[in-house]
């Protein structure tokens, strides 16, 4: 029986919305599993000085509930790609293409593809809309 194709993607997921749905669909679909590292709150901190509005459980409890998501894990430092990689046998790592480039130095032990985001649609705009907006008001695409 042949190993199946592991891909492994990493992100925060805060705010789920239709461009997080697309790319791990995506990614799901250039192999036969797809195993995908939320960042932990502290890791988001550290990186941009602000907690994401959903906790972490919440946001590893959704993507976990997918069914392109075979297994989840915290991503706990951007130091530990490589061993994360490496203990999930990942044949293919996916992110982001505003990441191009970024992640290549991981070629050594997987395939490394990055994924053209879904336009019109980011977290950092749906928090903006939810900052400012009236309750009653919604955000059209």
């Amino acid at each position: 029986m042949q190993k199946p194709r592991v891909v492994m993607t990493f992100g925060t997921f805060d705010l789920f919305h239709i461009g997080h749905l697309r790319i791990l669909e995506r990614a799901a679909s250039l192999g036969d599993e797809l195993v995908v590292g939320v960042s932990t709150d502290e890791l988001n901190y550290r990186k941009k000085k602000k907690y994401p509005m959903i906790p972490e459980d919440e946001r590893r409890a959704i993507i976990a509930a997918l069914k392109c998501v075979k297994d989840t894990f915290y991503e706990e430092s951007l130091e530990k790609k490589r061993e994360y990689l490496l203990q999930w046998k990942a044949d293919v790592l996916v992110m982001g293409d505003d990441w191009a480039g970024k992640f290549d130095e991981f070629q050594d032990i997987c395939e490394v593809v990055y994924l053209k985001r879904t336009d019109n649609v980011s977290t950092t705009e749906l928090e903006q809309f939810i900052k400012t907006r009236a309750p009653h008001e919604r955000r059209v695409s």
